[in-house]
């Protein structure tokens, strides 16, 4: 017997970095199960893209600028969200960078040390900070951490990332002590190897830093696609998940 697929209906969902990859990936697939996304991306133009396609496709999606760095730019985009519906049922952070793949400490800049801190660490603290208060209000909030292996099961090939996401797990663990009485639920989601923009360009990186050929189509072929990791984006989504806690790989 055919699955029924986890019902969004109702929900308002705001996705981080959910212009293209798996955040891209999940707003398609929340939005066709009934969901109102919230697609927020610095790409303006592919998320903007992406939204008008939902809309077209019957679907309620918009797109918001979002620079997940800037506390400002957090703040605009939550009190919009505040102003429209008086409250945020999900948060997905999937937006993340990944750079100075194969660099030692002694030769990676800190100014992109920093930035991958920034983007991955804090980007996350200043989107739960505000979303906050319209979790809250929903009376059944999900906050949905995009972690990894790296820094969590095994190290990585840039010293900023696995840095970033060992901190990305600790918050959510985190989180989820502390949110949990409010009526929060906190998982971190640790995608394996997905064909995405940032791993495709992770791995050029290694394979350049190694003296070897990258051919995308073999290293296409070996990697999951971002479909995979939005269907359990969904499912965590919905209210058919409420008794899930804690971190969730995937391949």
């Amino acid at each position: 017997m055919k699955s029924t697929p986890a019902d969004l209906g109702n929900k308002i969902i705001l996705i981080t970095g959910g212009a293209q990859g798996i955040g891209g990936a999940t707003a398609q697939l929340c939005a066709q199960r009934g969901a109102e996304v919230i697609i927020t991306d610095i790409k303006s133009g592919t998320g903007e893209e992406l939204a008008a396609s939902l809309r077209a496709a019957g679907g309620k999606a918009r797109f918001t600028p979002l620079d997940v760095r800037r506390h400002d730019d957090a703040q605009r985009v939550f009190h919009q969200v505040e102003a429209r519906h008086g409250r945020l049922d999900v948060l997905i952070c999937a937006a993340g960078v990944l750079h100075g793949a194969m660099l030692l400490p002694d030769a990676f800049p800190i100014e992109l040390f920093d930035e991958v801190i920034s983007v991955n660490v804090r980007g996350i603290f200043l989107c739960v900070k505000e979303a906050l208060p319209l979790l809250e209000a929903s009376g059944q909030g999900v906050v949905l951490l995009i972690g990894s292996g790296a820094g969590v099961l095994g190290g990585s090939s840039s010293v900023a990332y696995g840095t970033s996401k060992g901190a990305v797990n600790g918050m959510g663990l985190t989180l989820e002590q502390h949110l949990a009485p409010k009526g929060i639920r906190v998982n971190v989601i640790c995608p394996g190897s997905i064909e995405t923009e940032l791993k495709l360009a992770q791995m050029r990186e290694v394979a350049v830093a190694r003296g070897e050929i990258f051919d995308p189509a073999e290293v296409s072929a070996r990697l999951g696609d971002p479909e995979g990791v939005a269907a359990l984006l969904a499912f965590l989504a919905s209210d058919d998940a409420r008794y899930v806690r804690r971190n969730i790989f995937t391949r």
